[in-house]
């Protein structure tokens, strides 16, 4: 495989995966040196993989993130290198690290970066950037966005048919556009099975304050709240938040249903006690293997 080819196949490999939505110095955390395999010699190719805050670990659209550039280094024979923040002002800083470490591509997970992206991609125009669930205008930079409504319909579509309560919730990570999406999708495909449901929406963060992707309390608070006001079936969209959804419903007991985001959840059932098993539903996944593929393919 030709290196072009090779740097290409890494991309839509990486975003097939969920890249799937990034402290730099000695505030962050590097995973390159545990986790990459492979040669680290000058002719092996390096991808950067920069996350937001929350990271690696949540079970959902970082992990998807971290599936996919694993499989890039099994099948392309590419080492990675991955940075998270210990706060959100360390974004930018972990981008550079990456550039300067030789990362090509340097992959920002999430739409958070979108603006430090927008001034470091000018300053790199030798390197080639994606970004998750954001758009930066730029000739090197890959904007890899989704319809997220459409698959939050069908998981919306499964909940009311699946309820018995006519009642289902909605948990956001945080108050913003990109999960409204998740929302109104979901909300369609209840209505459309099930007419006379109702839906109770929550989000655990207001706007710009991005701890709702990494709060599992605050999730399984509200849920139980849900679920004990008669909700038998929520949907998340919170990120690692979502782990606390699982164990609310686990502990709500039978005919409690909970639906995961981004990652294939009930996947993940084997790191969960046996009871949560039955409690996982679906799982919302983005529509967008067939589109990244094609994309890339397409450039």
């Amino acid at each position: 495989m030709t290196p072009t080819k090779r740097f290409l196949s890494a991309i839509a490999i990486v975003s097939t995966f969920g890249l799937v939505a990034g402290a730099c110095g000695d505030d962050s955390s590097s995973k390159s040196d545990g986790d990459t395999g492979g040669s680290t010699d000058k002719d092996t190719q390096l991808v950067g993989l920069a996350f937001d805050t929350g990271g690696e670990g949540d079970k959902s659209f970082n992990d998807s993130a971290v599936t996919g550039v694993k499989k890039a280094e099994k099948d392309l024979g590419i080492t990675y290198k991955s940075l998270e923040p210990k706060t959100a002002e360390d974004r930018s800083k972990n981008l550079s690290l990456l550039v300067e470490a030789g990362g090509n591509p340097v992959v920002a997970v999430g739409f958070a970066f979108a603006e430090d992206l927008a001034k470091i991609a000018p300053e790199n125009p030798d390197t080639t950037f994606a970004v998750v669930d954001g758009v930066v205008e730029e000739d090197n930079v890959k904007s890899l966005t989704f319809a997220e409504e459409q698959g939050s319909f069908l998981v919306g579509a499964a909940a009311g048919l699946k309820s018995k309560t006519g009642k289902v919730g909605f948990i956001g990570g945080v108050d913003m556009e990109l999960i409204h999406k998740f929302e109104a999708g979901f909300t369609a495909g209840v209505k459309q099975t099930n007419p006379t449901a109702t839906v109770e929406i929550k989000y655990i963060s207001a706007a710009g304050d991005f701890s709702g992707f990494g709060d599992p309390a605050k999730a399984k608070e509200i849920a139980k709240a849900m679920y004990d006001g008669g909700a038998d079936v929520i949907f998340h969209a919170a990120g690692g938040s979502g782990n606390g959804l699982f164990e609310a419903a686990t502990e709500a007991g039978d005919g409690k249903w909970a639906i995961g985001v981004d990652s294939d959840q009930y996947l993940t059932a084997a790191t969960r006690p046996a009871e949560a098993h039955p409690h996982l539903d679906a799982q919302a996944r983005r529509c967008r293997r067939v589109r990244r593929h094609r994309g890339v393919h397409q450039g």
